[in-house]
């Protein structure tokens, strides 16, 4: 308290620190407006809090920390401002593009920017562009956001940039474009090249909002206002034609067609619910939640604390502090379906096959063009052979209870525990998925190579491997439609959208594969 007013709100903002916060704000307005106190020294701590997180010295959930102290100010606030003074600084609307159900970039985005003085109208996740339109011209956006993590999104986000200069839209919404599968060449060259207004890539929220900064200063004619300059690619596109597959290459790759074949425990599916934290907490890899989920790191620069001090004093506190309120709450729903189906592999498919041998279904899966040639199906016996394989199917969920209590976070303005609760979710699924993958390999015989080292096996040093649709080996999202009606998942809550997403979110699916030599590649 030592601190002069105005130097202690502005600290209060940078320590993410609300004990106390109102007192301060009742003093301080006896002196100044509302509105004063806002934008010349509320908006100035979480500018240095943007400074502190570019420069890596101030971590993900410590930014949210101040956030959240920010909203809370801002809301207090509020009763004491003209009506004129809440128009703020621009307008954004935001969505997740339709058929894509994430949305923690988007949200993450949201806070950033709408406790930096901005006016955030959040559509949320699987918003068609006639949505995201209506939104913009109801609200007198000066920009849209679209976001996106799926591979296909990315395809969707350029029909979308090709509708607004079709509706003479481009010159009245500039664009910024976030989301894991973007790049930033693909937005800023390809996007670029055909969208007739800006398009802007954010690798990351605070991205975001140097890009709204420079857009609306541009937008209201502030001297000497500009955007960043556009990325260039190092290589240009090449428009010549590779012959990549040579015509007499060998139709299949090199993979081994002599491993043994093991003998499943069963045939066909079964059902396991109720299954416990304690059963499948030990496969929660840690270094992906913490560092991947939470955004916890090393600071780059200053004499901050290193990852492993991070992870003692922060990151282990607050898992245990969630495990337990999981527990007591009980937000988890953990259930499986699984199931081993005979089946043969001819060309690129893999044919499952029914009790009397005819074909049930068939999976057509990409095969490389260089290199080894590897496709899904090389895994499998080929149907020459004459003997049958076999192939494991597995749908597992956290449940929809846990999804829920993070977007009551959200929508509470809780936003370190919204972004904890959903990397946990994330994790846990992940980890559920692990801990099943490593059942099969108990049911097929095969546990006893499995490296003892839990970090080994996060590294995939055993036997086998999962593949889950719409990454690299099985890109197709339409084959979640054969496993679903293989598995039946819907007997654990678990149901396919029409745009082949699972919901719950916090649900993955996996073909799983014995043979000693597959392992993760990608096909294009």
């Amino acid at each position: 308290a030592a601190l002069p007013l105005e130097e202690r709100l502005k600290a209060r903002i940078i320590d993410g620190e609300k004990n106390g916060l109102e007192a301060d704000l009742d003093e301080a307005l006896t002196a100044r407006p509302a509105l004063e106190i806002v934008n010349d020294t509320l908006l100035e701590g979480m500018k240095v809090v943007g400074e502190l997180f570019g420069s890596g010295q101030m971590q993900l959930p410590f930014v949210l920390q101040s956030a959240e102290v920010m909203k809370n100010a801002v809301a207090y606030l509020e009763p004491h401002m003209e009506k004129s003074d809440t128009e703020g600084k621009g307008t954004i609307v935001l969505a997740t593009v339709r058929g894509d159900v994430h949305d923690i970039g988007k949200n993450l985005v949201d806070i950033i920017l709408s406790n930096n003085g901005y006016h955030v109208v959040n559509l949320g996740i699987k918003q068609p562009v006639s949505a995201i339109l209506e939104a913009a011209e109801e609200h007198k956006a000066d920009v849209i956001g679209m976001s996106g993590l799926l591979v296909k999104s990315t395809v969707i986000m350029k029909e979308n940039l090709q509708e607004l200069n079709q509706r003479k839209l481009a010159a009245d919404f500039p664009v910024i474009l976030g989301g894991a599968a973007l790049t930033r060449a693909y937005v800023e060259q390809d996007l670029h090249e055909i969208y007739e207004g800006e398009v802007r890539y954010a690798r990351d929220a605070f991205e975001g909002l140097r890009l709204m900064d420079a857009l609306i200063a541009v937008k209201r004619g502030v001297p000497g206002a500009r955007l960043p300059e556009l990325k260039q690619r190092r290589v240009k596109a090449s428009n010549v034609q590779v012959e990549e597959q040579p015509a007499d290459g060998p139709a299949r790759s090199d993979v081994a067609v002599d491993n043994p074949i093991p003998t499943p425990p069963f045939w066909g599916t079964r059902v396991i619910k109720g299954i416990q934290l304690k059963e499948y907490a030990s496969w929660l890899d840690e270094g992906a939640l913490f560092k991947g989920q939470w955004g916890l790191k090393q600071a780059r620069t200053g004499d901050g604390p290193t990852y492993e001090q991070l992870v003692e004093t922060e990151g282990r506190p607050r898992l245990r502090g969630w495990l337990d309120e999981l527990h007591t709450k009980n937000l988890l729903e953990a259930a499986v379906v699984h199931g081993y189906f005979p089946c043969v592999s001819k060309g690129d498919d893999l044919i499952i096959l029914d009790d009397a041998g005819n074909e049930r279904t068939r999976f057509s899966f990409p095969r490389q063009r260089r290199g080894r040639r590897l496709c899904l199906a090389d895994f499998f016996r080929p149907e020459e052979s004459g003997e049958v394989d076999v192939v494991g199917l597995q749908v597992v969920t956290v449940g929809s209870k846990i999804g829920e209590a993070t977007a009551e976070l959200f929508a509470a303005d809780s936003y370190r525990d919204y972004l904890e609760l959903h990397g946990l979710s994330v994790q846990l699924a992940e980890a559920l998925a692990e801990y099943w993958h490593a059942r099969v390999r108990s049911e097929l015989g095969f546990a006893g190579e499995d490296p003892a080292a839990m970090e080994d096996m996060f590294a995939l040093q055993y036997r086998g491997a999962r593949f889950s649709l719409g990454y690299g080996a099985c890109p197709n999202l339409e084959d979640r439609a054969k496993i679903a009606e293989l598995l039946e998942p819907e007997r654990i809550g678990v149901q396919l959208s029409e745009e082949f997403q699972l919901h719950p979110e916090q649900s993955t699916d996996a073909i799983v594969i014995h043979h000693p030599e597959a392992k993760y590649f990608n096909a294009r």
